[in-house]
């Protein structure tokens, strides 16, 4: 089944609900899922901002202003 028949598919089930709440929940995947897609879209950087974003780093770098993988991860346990 190719995209379209399953989008038409879809929207003919998702008439048919009567459960305000399952609604809810697939307006709620929808708005996420949209939100990550226009994330996707992306400005790609000019050299001069890749260059700037190279220097900050090297200079945060050395002045020991990182974090390693495990303090990283640490916070996200």
């Amino acid at each position: 089944m190719n995209l379209e028949a399953r989008k038409i598919e879809f929207v003919q089930e998702f008439l048919k609900l009567q459960s305000e709440e399952a609604v809810s929940r697939l307006e709620k995947i929808l708005r996420k899922e949209k939100n990550t897609s226009d994330e996707r879209i992306f400005e790609p950087m000019t050299q001069e901002e890749l260059n700037k974003r190279i220097d900050k780093s090297e200079s945060d770098f050395r002045n020991n202003r990182f974090k390693n993988s495990s303090e990283l991860l640490a916070k996200y346990e």
